[in-house]
């Protein structure tokens, strides 16, 4: 009697949404499939990127500053215009994901996990040392391609931060207001806002040091 073919068993599927999938799914990944496959996280970013996911840890505390003031302040100035400010966001280009440091949306994305660019006016990245080619190039190069409107970079180099915003002309940006730390950066589009980039980085208190 003939024997059954041998059949490999399937990959395991996690009953909830696990980083263990990583390590069994060797297809194409898209937005949607990581949304579906991979957990929610306030750790590492997790985007996906022309068919792999990308994780990456958190920046440092410069960073983490300025993501932390900066969105606010933000939103508080969007909000009049009738925009909302979102910071670290699931962004879905297709079937790629971002995660930008910056949203500034056309509508809430109050329980949502993720929205389409289509929805974005403007994104923003702050400049990490060890991701400068991505938020320098390529972000801006992806964001335009997907015809976001602005752009806006904030760079903290030798720690004196400095603000540039950029406006889609012609398929791609160019810059409309800049700003380095002791001057004011200003912006009229997509909405009024002003600020001293020097405000968003914290210092050390007098006399504080390394803690004991």
């Amino acid at each position: 009697m003939a024997q059954a073919a041998f059949a490999p068993e399937p990959a395991p599927q996690p009953a909830e949404p696990s980083f263990d999938v990583l390590r069994w799914h060797d297809e194409p990944w898209t937005a949607q499939l990581a949304l579906d496959l991979l957990p929610e996280t306030n750790g590492p970013k997790v985007e996906v990127l022309s068919g792999s996911v990308i994780v990456t840890p958190h920046a440092g505390i410069d960073h983490q500053s300025v993501e932390r003031e900066l969105p606010y302040l933000l939103h508080r100035a969007a909000r009049r215009a009738g925009l909302w400010v979102y910071p670290e966001i699931n962004l879905v280009c297709g079937k790629d994901m971002f995660i930008p440091d910056i949203a500034v949306l056309r509508s809430s994305g109050g329980g949502r996990s993720a929205v389409d660019i289509g929805e974005a006016v403007l994104l923003g990245e702050i400049v990490s040392p060890g991701n400068r080619r991505k938020d320098v190039i390529d972000r801006p190069r992806e964001y335009a391609a997907a015809g976001v409107p602005y752009f806006l970079r904030v760079d903290l180099r030798n720690r004196v931060p400095a603000l540039a915003l950029y406006e889609m002309v012609d398929g791609e940006y160019r810059p409309l207001s800049a700003a380095a730390a002791g001057t004011t950066f200003v912006m009229r589009q997509p909405f009024e806002f002003a600020i001293d980039p020097a405000d968003l980085l914290d210092e050390e208190a007098p006399g504080s040091g390394t803690p004991s």
